[in-house]
């Protein structure tokens, strides 16, 4: 079983480095740049299922792939958070008007924007985005090439250290923001072996939140340099990795998700998710 890992996607990302991780199932990871690559992989058979944020599954269904959802993180209200420039004159989230904001776009920070825009009257048409490279991102805020940006873990975290950054706004419940896990009808992965994987990502989770240090440890020493040894260790802390089955309530939330994300003119077309077939 080739499981797919890129760099945002915290738990696969230890599980990669984790003792016996996947054994029973012949795990071979596979490392990849980026979530938003995780349908097309799927598709080639370079990878059988993979861990994103909500929005790239819901992109695969509307590029005519059959998605099969298999697990779902809890909420990590904590993990992405929109900031500025401590002297900026953006005081809230209307003042965003017309503003340039950084930030991972078709990714779950799009959802984040939006939801974060419509509670205050606005409309993605209403803002600009702008993607700066992973690397630049802290500096293109600083210098002024975007007004604002979205942020998640460990840079998010790394950030809010600064003084001379300050922080907008917290996703707390604005979105679930769950990593989903996931892979395509034609992967061949039947419904017992997607329960299989559901429950060795549960249980890896669980032993991680056992052992934050273990885990932080591993992702330096395998060259995870976003962050020091003590950051990786907050950060791993604070979170929850708890993880379970994709049920009707994560089919629920995909669905409102793309009903937000067509409203805005993302999506030029409404992605159906739920109900799923077994």
């Amino acid at each position: 079983m080739k499981i797919g890992v890129h760099p945002s996607n915290l738990h696969l990302r230890i599980a990669q480095v984790w003792p016996d991780a996947f054994a029973a199932l012949d795990g071979e990871f596979v490392t990849y740049r980026e979530g938003r690559d995780t349908g097309r992989l799927i598709a080639e058979g370079k990878i059988d299922f993979g861990g994103t944020g909500s929005t790239p599954p819901i992109t695969a269904a509307l590029d005519g792939l059959k998605v099969k959802y298999i697990a779902a993180s809890a909420p990590r209200p904590a993990n992405g958070a929109i900031l500025v420039r401590a002297d900026s004159p953006i005081k809230t989230i209307p003042d965003l008007k017309h503003r340039r904001i950084g930030l991972v776009d078709g990714s779950f920070q799009t959802y984040y924007l939006a939801r974060n825009l419509e509670e205050a009257g606005l409309n993605l048409a209403d803002i600009e985005r702008v993607e700066p490279e992973v690397n630049d991102a802290l500096p293109a805020l600083l210098d002024g090439r975007v007004d604002a940006w979205i942020a998640m873990a460990p840079r998010l975290e790394n950030a809010l250290e600064r003084d001379d950054i300050r922080l907008l706004s917290r996703c707390g419940s604005t979105i679930p923001n769950r990593s989903l896990f996931w892979t395509l009808e034609d992967s061949g992965l039947d419904a017992e072996t997607r329960l299989k994987i559901a429950q060795e990502l549960a249980r890896i989770g669980s032993e991680i939140t056992a052992d934050p240090h273990q885990a932080a440890r591993r992702l330096v020493e395998s060259g995870a340099t976003e962050a020091s040894l003590q950051g990786w260790e907050k950060v791993i802390a604070s979170r929850d990795f708890t993880v379970i089955q994709a049920d009707d309530t994560i089919l629920t939330e995909q669905q409102t998700e793309a009903e937000v994300l067509h409203r805005h003119g993302h999506f030029d077309r409404l992605a159906q998710i739920y109900p799923q077939a077994a």
